[in-house]
């Protein structure tokens, strides 16, 4: 059955709704911005899987903190949120329920409808996501550059990781290599103040994938990196390059490094690890 909340719902552009087309060639697009670089505070629990509520529940209110910063005119740094999740299907405020392969009062997993535009996705073991709480005002108050951004970062980890050349697809949002989408982006922006985020399929298990439409795109297909990599074996090119990474495990830890590293260079941020673990989780009020 679908989980639903009394929020009040303002659709912002994601990945699964068609976008402004660029003017420019994704490879022409100056995405970043040269200022002096800031903090960014990061909470690691990219090995754990958190529930889908939980963690939703804990962007709101950090949120919340940011903007009583702002009304006081105080500092507002930003804040990144690394995990797992739990097998969850996620859809935005405007979703359809004709893009799901199954009746909502039967349900595989909980369903939620949240506050971030575009259609449903799925969340689960193997696939990263990263949070930005971050204030727009620190960086570029435009929603087409924050996305396009969002995508610089994976489309950068994927090449420089693992030699995966991936892409943008004029009109919609999110990366591809190929007919393949490897990460999704969705995202609220409330007074500038940007939360839900993107989701990288590292070693995802894609099966759950199909009993969707994911993002309402009935002619694409949904991919992982740990999948290409398969797909990669064969050919003598890559036969080094991905000996390292055939541990799950292993995987997801280079996967979620490069990530770091990538958001901090292309968002000029300087992050700052803060610990937290499971059980302190547990213990707040998310």
């Amino acid at each position: 059955m679908i989980v639903a909340t009394n929020l009040c719902f303002r659709t912002i552009p994601t990945t699964c709704t068609t976008v402004k087309q660029q003017k420019d060639p994704p490879h022409q697009l100056n995405l970043v911005i040269p200022t002096k670089t800031k903090v960014c505070e990061c909470f690691d629990l990219h090995k754990e899987l958190i529930p889908y509520e939980k963690a939703w529940s804990w962007q709101k209110q950090i949120v919340k903190q940011k903007k009583s910063l702002l009304q006081e005119h105080e500092d507002c740094p930003d804040t990144l949120i690394v995990l797992q999740h739990n097998p969850v299907y996620t859809m935005g405020t405007g979703s359809s329920e004709n893009y799901l392969n199954f009746d909502v009062k039967e349900a595989p997993f909980d369903v939620y409808r949240t506050e971030r535009g575009g259609e449903v996705t799925y969340h689960g073991p193997g696939q990263l996501v990263m949070y930005p709480i971050i204030n727009l005002r620190n960086h570029k108050m435009d929603l087409h550059w924050y996305l396009r951004t969002l995508e610089e970062v994976v489309i950068r980890v994927l090449s420089s990781t693992f030699s995966i050349k991936a892409s943008r697809i004029e009109g919609l949002t999110g990366v591809w290599v190929g007919n393949q989408k490897l990460a999704a982006i969705g995202i609220r922006v409330s007074k500038w103040i940007t939360y839900h985020g993107l989701a990288l399929n590292v070693t995802t298990d894609l099966t759950p994938f199909s009993w969707i439409v994911p993002c309402g795109l009935r002619h694409r297909q949904v991919g992982s990196i740990k999948g290409l990599l398969q797909e990669f074996q064969s050919s003598r090119q890559y036969a080094e390059a991905i000996k390292p990474f055939t541990d799950d495990y292993q995987l997801i830890d280079i996967s979620y490094r490069s990530l770091i590293k990538e958001f901090s260079e292309v968002f000029n941020l300087e992050i700052h690890q803060k610990a937290i673990t499971v059980p302190e989780f547990w213990r707040e009020d998310h």
